[in-house]
């Protein structure tokens, strides 16, 4: 399993990370300054560091610079939100730099694209009886292979990447179909509808009113 660290003094922020990130299949130890995330660095070994900026006893350029020879990737999430502060996190080597307030769904995209840079984002997954498995491209439940579209997979490494968190219609176009939707057509909801045939997973994909698809 993924292991992240995520360094926030504001404990409201630092559990909304925790909840959402554990929830997407990743492990997650939380902190609440510079010094204690350094501790933790020296006692385990993790995937990826979400780090704010602005911390007691060290902050958050002081926890960069420790974990660089590490070769762990690192993001800022922080007020600070200066073009200024942006370029400079990306100069002193963060992977990305995200601004509070932030997205949910952005924050777990911008956490997969960054591990996905490293060789480190999951390539396998498995939900009641069915076995994804990215690299190949295949799908089988209970054993049994699955035929899915192009589309169809996409769409379902996309529902398993945000598990329990809902997913607009506009969200889902953008990240599978790469353009930007209109509100027009049902591309998205037939594709969901056959995926939801195929994997007999009617429950397990759920409609959110005004919004569109969860997957629980």
């Amino acid at each position: 399993m993924i292991k992240i660290l995520i360094a926030e003094d504001e404990q409201a922020i630092a559990d909304l990370l925790a909840m959402n990130l554990e929830r997407s299949g990743y492990a997650c130890t939380c902190v609440a300054d510079g010094l204690s995330a350094i501790e933790a660095l020296e006692r385990e070994t993790f995937d990826l560091a979400l780090l704010d900026v602005m911390m007691p006893g060290a902050d958050g350029y002081d926890v960069l610079h420790y974990i660089r020879p590490m070769n762990i990737p690192a993001i800022f999430i922080t007020a600070k939100d200066s073009v200024a502060d942006r370029v400079r996190g990306l100069h002193e080597g963060a992977d990305d730099y995200i601004t509070k307030p932030f997205e949910i769904v952005e924050m777990l995209a911008r956490v997969e694209s960054v591990l996905r840079r490293y060789n480190k984002a999951a390539q396998h997954f498995s939900l009641d009886g069915v076995e994804v498995d990215i690299p190949s491209r295949t799908v089988t439940k209970n054993g049994v292979p699955v035929s899915l579209t192009m589309k169809e997979f996409d769409l379902l490494v996309l529902f398993l990447q945000n598990k329990n968190i809902a997913l607009f219609r506009e969200t889902l176009y953008r990240r599978v179909w790469g353009g930007d939707y209109t509100g027009e057509g049902r591309t998205v909801d037939l594709h969901v509808q056959r995926l939801r045939k195929k994997l007999e997973w009617e429950e397990h994909i759920s409609a959110v009113y005004k919004v569109g698809y969860r997957l629980n």
